[in-house]
This record gives C-alpha cells, sequence and structure tokens, in this order.
C-alpha cells in the first residue's frame, strides 16, 4: 500500500524523525487557516505540494482535467515568499490533472496539497530503506545526489550510491549510523544531527511494516540539522491488519479501479498496456506466463494469481476483472493442478464462462492432476476455447488469435 507524502511525515513525526512541518488540506476554503496557523508557528516562507501517488511532481505540468490541450502550471511543486502568491498556486494545482514521467500520459487529479514551510538548506542527499531479497537483510541507501531520481543516480554515478546492510539478528547499530554520515561527508553539528535521525528513520520502517521508506531529498539545513524535505513510503499489505492507522490511509482515488474491485475477491491483480488477459494460480507462474506472452509477440493486459483453489467462483470474478478492461481482446488461462484438480478447474472455466458469456477468445493450458480430462471437457464443451498441452503452445495460440 502507498501513502501520499503529508501522511508519510505525520507517522516520521510521531516516531521522532525531524520533518518539513506542514498542513494538508483539501479545499481552497481551507488555505487561508493553513497559512495563519504556519505563520503562528514562525512559518513565512511556503512550499505548496501536490499530493499524489507518482514521483517528479516538481517536474510535471498541470493540466485543465476537462481540456487536457490546457496547461494550467509547469511544476506540480512550487516555492513562495508571498503568501498571495502561495495562493495563486494551490488555485492552479488543486482541482487540475497532474502529469509526471512515473503518472503516465493519463496523469493523476490532484485532490490534496500539502502547505509546507519553505526551509533554506546547503545540501541535499537521497536516503532510501527497502529489503535486499538476494542477502534477506534490510538495506540503507544513501547518496550526496539528493533531489535526483535514484534510478538516474545508479545509472550515471553508481560509485556515488552507499550501502550499508542491517543484520536482522541484531538490528540497525550507532556505528552504522557513524559509518553512513561520514559517507556523506557530514562533520560537526551535521553530524551530530544525523545519528539520532537515522536511528529514529529505521525504527520507523521496522515498525510500521514498511516496504520501502524513501527521503529524496534529506536536506541540512543552515543551522546544520537533517531534516526530511520528502518523504515516501510503501507498507505490507499483508501487515495491515495490525497497522490499523496506517490502513486508514489508504487512498482509494489514487488506485485502479480494477485492483480495487479484484481485491474484493481476494485477487492479486495488477493492470497492464497490453491485450492479452492472463489468469493464473500462483505469483511465478503469472510472471513466467507474462514473460512467454512477450517472447511469443504478445502483449500482458493483467497480473493475475487467482490462488490455490481455481474454482468456478473463482474463475467467474477473473473473468469479471479481466474483461472489464476494453484493451482485452484475448484471454490465456494457465493453471497448474497441483493441490486442485485439473478437472475440477476445467469444470469451472467452462461454468464461468457460460454464465459470463466470454465473447473473446481462450486458450487454455492445464497441467498436472488429471489434465487428460481437463482436456477432454474443455474440447467437448462447444465453447470458445483453444486448448494447449505446453505453455508455448498456449502463448502462441494466444497471440496468434490476435493477429
Amino acid at each position: 500500500m502507498k501513502i501520499h507524502e503529508y501522511q508519510a511525515k505525520e507517522i516520521l513525526k510521531k516516531f521522532g524523525v525531524p520533518i518539513q512541518d506542514g498542513i494538508a488540506i483539501k479545499n481552497l476554503s481551507e488555505f487561508d487557516s493553513a497559512i495563519s496557523e504556519l505563520q503562528q508557528r514562525g512559518i513565512n516562507q511556503f512550499v505548496v505540494k501536490a499530493q499524489i501517488h507518482a514521483g517528479g511532481r516538481g517536474k510535471g505540468k498541470l493540466y485543465n482535467p476537462e481540456n487536457r490541450n490546457e496547461l494550467i502550471l509547469e511544476g506540480g511543486v512550487k516555492f513562495s515568499t508571498s503568501v498571495d502568491k502561495a495562493r495563486e498556486y494551490a488555485q492552479n494545482i488543486l482541482g487540475n490533472v497532474l502529469v509526471t514521467h512515473q503518472s503516465g500520459p493519463e496523469g493523476k487529479f490532484v485532490k490534496t496539497l500539502f502547505i509546507a514551510e519553505g526551509l533554506d538548506f546547503k545540501k541535499e542527499f537521497y536516503l532510501g530503506i527497502l529489503l535486499d531479497r538476494s542477502v534477506s537483510q534490510n538495506v540503507i541507501m544513501a547518496s550526496t545526489e539528493g533531489g535526483v531520481e535514484i534510478e538516474k543516480v545508479a545509472a550515471d554515478t553508481p560509485d556515488k550510491i552507499i550501502k550499508e546492510w542491517v543484520d536482522p539478528a541484531i538490528g540497525f547499530q550507532t556505528y552504522q549510523a557513524r559509518r553512513l554520515a561520514f559517507a556523506l561527508g557530514l562533520e560537526g553539528e551535521a553530524f551530530k544531527s544525523f545519528i539520532p535521525f537515522m536511528k529514529a528513520l529505521y525504527d520507523t520502517y521496522e515498525k510500521t511494516d514498511a516496504t520501502m521508506l524513501e527521503i529524496n531529498p534529506l536536506v541540512l539545513t543552515n543551522e546544520n540539522k537533517i531534516v526530511a524535505l520528502d518523504a515516501k513510503m510503501n507498507f505490507d499489505d499483508n501487515a495491515l491488519y495490525r497497522q490499523k492507522e496506517i490502513s486508514a490511509y489508504r487512498d482509494l482515488d489514487e488506485e485502479d479501479p480494477l485492483e480495487i474491485e479484484a481485491s474484493k475477491y481476494n485477487l492479486n491483480y495488477i493492470k497492464l498496456d497490453g491485450n492479452v488477459g492472463c489468469m493464473v494460480n500462483g505469483a511465478g507462474l503469472a510472471m513466467a506466463t507474462m514473460d512467454i506472452i512477450k517472447l511469443a509477440g504478445g502483449e500482458p493486459a493483467n497480473f493475475l494469481d487467482v490462488g490455490g483453489g481455481a474454482n468456478k467462483e473463482t474463475v467467474a470474478n477473473g473473468f469479471k476483472i479481466i474483461l472489464s478492461d476494453p484493451n482485452v481482446k484475448a484471454i490465456l488461462i494457465n493453471i497448474f493442478g497441483g493441490i486442485v484438480r485439473c478437472d475440477r478447474v476445467a469444470q469451472g472455466v467452462i461454468d464461468a464462462a457460460t454464465e459470463m458469456h466470454v465473447s473473446v477468445p481462450v486458450v487454455v493450458r492445464l497441467e498436472g492432476t488429471n489434465a487428460k480430462e481437463a482436456a477432454d471437457l474443455l474440447n467437448e464443451s462447444k465453447l470458445n476455447f483453444e486448448v494447449a498441452k505446453s505453455l508455448k503452445e498456449a502463448a502462441e495460440k494466444v497471440t496468434s488469435v490476435l493477429k
């Protein structure tokens, strides 16, 4: 699950991480009261930040949602020392569509603004924490190249990325914080400020069941204090049952409607840009299925893992989700019958396809227990099925029907 910057900063603040102060608003009528409250806190320069689930906001472009050819403003993050100018920025950002390199050409509708303090700083850094699956340890990545996408830093200057792995048996240690501070070139008060910052940040990551915590940029203020100027956090969906406060931050407006619908049926679905719908049991098999569709010259329209129990109800819900995407022109069902028998899956596919009135070509590959009986059922169903014996054959058949 993803959350907005202002929500991530609320969490960081609870754990004692120094952050850029600010107030979130959802309506322009709230602007003046937010500015007034910030001024009472001694803040007299402001940053107006669009809140969407996509990076690159500062370099994005805002368009009129009713006329996508009308450019309203360049940049979804704007600094101002003037209240009137900040208000103008707020009017131009809120309620318009922000297009960034991560949002895709359709962009994101801006429903929330973060009116934040404008900090004076002398240096920017990058700091991120995530799981390194290759060694089964959390890794902290830091760089002196703050304010730049970490992917660009990794591609252009990989030597400027510092990594520190954390042994889960002993946790994050103070000497590791010191090592990171030295590597970033910090000294004096800045060095002293970084150590508790880093320890509180790692504590936040672990105790919230985060899967990614990124501060970009992390800044060194003119007063030699380390502050999180931006914040991005993702969380493990499987741990949300014990993170009730974080779960409440979920913004359904930022998620794909089909992915929300699929979650109601406990289906793991991610929409893609292709035209071949995929229905598979098992995440690894789903990834392999998408790969082989690509190799056969097709483009997968989705990732859909129906889980171990591929019965009539599960398959029907899978059809419903897949066919809700107008780009889908064919469907590939790839099921391995280990726990579940293939003939039962085949009957479920037949029943579901009959009830759903599936009109696009469907290629089915069932392997495992009772696979021959399953193939006989499908061939005798008189429905619009193509039965494949191998994954390679299935991919070739589903791409051939599109030509």
